[in-house]
This record gives structure tokens, C-alpha cells and sequence, in this order.
């Protein structure tokens, strides 16, 4: 489905992403963990064309797609949820959502709406509350659901469960689960990387925007040198 190949990525001099390629099945749950500053972020939003790769490709479904812009990417079948969830706070939840679908007609909407609620009761509870207003767990669920909108093929996130509690963690490591059942394939960046690696079909290691590793989620969390390294020991 995703298929990366020697990509590149630069901010001025700066290399962020350093000759990484990997590629996604379609059904797939995929981590990518590393430590901070690695340039998972980096090639996460590389993927959706912002900024845009400085050498190698990414090609998506047999297309290569790699300078196109963001807004075509999305209409091909790629959503993002990026971190820091990046809600509009002035705007309500169904607002937010409408923004996801933003190219869609009016039915198409009315479903997706009606497809993240079912997915998260509790923004169907908040839908006329402003995202500025809820709790982090919650604006984390709005971004979620906002990418969900344009039912992708495709789902990357970034950082989903950064700054959240336990219990909220938990809750979103399920969705993710529910959302692949429902048939979306997911490219899942995680600094939980215990979590992360669970869930995942497969994983890869970056280190200094370079993929270094790349086996099974359960492969993974076995390695003892990823387990000191990133797992806690």
C-alpha cells in the first residue's frame, strides 16, 4: 500500500530524514519508535507533503506521490491526526470535524460524523462545546476523529497519547485497534513504545532519521537492545 524508499528530508542543512525506506501493507498496524529528535515526526509528515522530501519517493497504492501537494494526498486516501493535536480551540467539535471533511458533499459528511461518534461517545456528548474547552484526552479524540472524516485508506498519527492520562491511553490504543478492524490501515508514530510495538503487525527503529531496524511488533519487544534502549530495560 505505502511504499517508501530512500527518502530525504531536509530543514536547510539540516538532514531530518536520512536515506529512510520502509513500506506499509494494506491491513497493517505499523510503529515506527525512536528516540526524541530521531525524525519520526519528520518523515511522518513527509508522507503527507509537508514539508516536502528532498530525494527519494513515496509511493502510495502504485502511485508515486511524493511532491504532491497535501491537499491532493488527502483526496487520494492518506489522513494525518499530527501531534499536538492541532484542534481549532475557538471552533466547536462538529466544526472541527466538518474541517476534515472538508471536500466531501453534504451525506458524506452527515455519515462520517455520524461514523466518529460511534467511535467516540463522548464528542457526540460535547458536539456544540468548543475543542478549547475539553480535556486533552478528548481534543486528542476530535483530531483523531477530524482525520477519520475523509475515510481514509491510510491513517498516520503522530503522538496520539503524548500528555495523556492512563486511563486515556488505553482508550486510544483501543480505538486504533477498532479503527484497523473497521478495515483502515494505520502508520502509527508512538513514543509509548511498549504499546506501540503491542499492537503493531510490525515495527521499525529510527535513529538520526535513518531506519536502523525493522522486524515484528512482538520481535521487537523481545530484542534486548531495543528494550534498553527505548523500553525501559
Amino acid at each position: 500500500m505505502l511504499q517508501v524508499s530512500g527518502l530525504f528530508t531536509h530543514y536547510g542543512a539540516i538532514c531530518a530524514v536520512n536515506d529512510a525506506s520502509l513500506h506499509v501493507n494494506q491491513g497493517e498496524i505499523v510503529s515506527l519508535i525512536g528516540s526524541n529528535g530521531a525524525g519520526k515526526t519528520s518523515l511522518l509528515m513527509t508522507l503527507c507533503g509537508t514539508p516536502r522530501a528532498s530525494a527519494g519517493s513515496v509511493h502510495f497504492e502504485g502511485e508515486d506521490i511524493t511532491q504532491q501537494s497535501t491537499h491532493l494526498i488527502m483526496r487520494k486516501g492518506i489522513a494525518v491526526s499530527p501531534e499536538g493535536r492541532r484542534v481549532f480551540p475557538a471552533l466547536t467539535v462538529v466544526e472541527n470535524l466538518k474541517m476534515g471533511g472538508f471536500f466531501l458533499d453534504k451525506g458524506e459528511v452527515e455519515a462520517g460524523m455520524e461514523h466518529v461518534f460511534q467511535l467516540f461517545p463522548r464528542l457526540k456528548d460535547r458536539a456544540h462545546q468548543r475543542a478549547g474547552t475539553m480535556s486533552g484526552g478528548e481534543q486528542q479524540m476530535l483530531a483523531i476523529g477530524r482525520a477519520l472524516m475523509s475515510r481514509p485508506r491510510l491513517l498516520l498519527l503522530d503522538e496520539p497519547t503524548l500528555g495523556l492520562a492512563p486511563l486515556i491511553i488505553a482508550q486510544i490504543f483501543e480505538i486504533i485497534q477498532t479503527i484497523r478492524a473497521e478495515g483502515v490501515t494505520v502508520f502509527l508514530v508512538e513514543q509509548n513504545a511498549n504499546r506501540a510495538l503491542a499492537i503493531a503487525d510490525r515495527g521499525y527503529v529510527l535513529e538520526n532519521g535513518r531506519v536502523v531496524l525493522q522486524d515484528t511488533g512482538a520481535n521487537l519487544l523481545a530484542n534486548a537492545d531495543v528494550r534498553k534502549a527505548y523500553l525501559g530495560g
